[in-house]
């Protein structure tokens, strides 16, 4: 699922907690080959807010900042960030936002404990709430607005003052809403939404990262992500940093990964193709390498 495509770090901000690390003992101790992981746990949604989409399973509820303890208690059991749902789907229908002193309480949980905070918006008013609450990333483009109204464009630009970092997970969009049966114009305007947002933080000069939702989507192949990153008119130069230097700068690693010198660890993908030409090529991985060992290998 990712050493096939050249991942050889990975953030997981969605999980059952014992199961990710115990896969990551294994990993880590060579029984296994694969990425290295920070994981956030299950992650909190607002009160009511638990995702529909995970049911019979839910996640921790925040109702109010007295529950930020549980954000302690998740990094304790090994927790290596924090995830809020602060623009949660609770149905179908319905987006259930955190008010900004819960998400501002388990901001300052994790940001005591020295952990970065994560935010799954879902449409304008969740990204509001993560940006004024003081969350360090958006793990997702916000493109859905269930009024019909437009996206706030006054919010890349407060992500970018506070210094915060976009995931824009763009493919997610029409995988989901096709799932759904939406019609084809309907897909457009949100996939749209989102790469008009991806574009408005990148001419900011805001720091994007790569991601994607694999593990939630069964669909592993990133191809369309670096295609839709295309449209949002970032050039291949600018994806090959949301890869590798602009990761390792938010997560405090840029004195030994995220590019090849002296000392650092030997992180290396070697593409079948030249990103510059197609920027399909960056999904076309031939071998990837984690610190020196080689974690994926394709000879044909």
């Amino acid at each position: 699922m990712l050493t096939s495509y050249g991942v050889v770090h990975v953030v997981d901000t969605g999980s059952y907690l014992p199961n990710t690390l115990a896969l990551r003992r294994r990993i880590e101790s060579g029984e296994v080959p694969g990425p290295s992981i920070l994981t956030a746990g299950s992650g909190f949604a607002p009160a009511g807010g638990s995702p529909y989409y995970i049911l019979p399973a839910k996640i921790p509820e925040l109702t109010r900042p007295e529950d930020a303890v549980l954000v302690e208690a998740e990094l304790s059991r090994g927790g290596d960030i924090v995830k809020l749902f602060t623009g949660s789907w609770a149905t179908p229908s319905s987006i259930v936002v955190m008010p900004v002193d819960v998400v501002r309480a388990a901001v300052e949980v994790g940001h005591r404990r020295r952990k970065l905070v994560f935010a799954h918006p879902s449409n304008s008013p969740g990204a509001r709430a993560a940006i004024e609450g003081g969350v360090d990333v958006l793990a997702h483009t916000f493109p859905t607005s269930l009024d019909g109204s437009p996206w706030d464009r006054a919010l890349p630009a407060m992500m970018k003052e506070r210094g915060m970092a976009l995931i824009p997970t763009l493919k997610l969009w029409p995988y989901e809403l096709k799932r759904e049966g939406l019609p084809a114009e309907l897909v457009e305007l949100v996939l749209g939404n989102g790469v008009a947002q991806t574009r408005a933080f990148a001419e900011l000069r805001g720091q994007l990262l790569f991601g994607t939702d694999v593990g939630y989507m069964i669909d592993y192949d990133p191809t369309e992500e670096f295609v839709y990153l295309q449209r949002a008119r970032l050039a291949p130069a600018q994806i090959l940093a949301m890869l590798t230097t602009a990761p390792a700068a938010r997560f405090g690693r840029a004195n030994r990964t995220g590019r090849l010198a002296p000392g650092f660890s030997a992180d290396v993908v070697v593409l079948d193709g030249d990103p510059a030409l197609d920027v399909r090529a960056f999904a076309k991985v031939r071998v990837t390498i984690r610190d020196g060992r080689i974690i994926y290998g394709r000879t044909s």
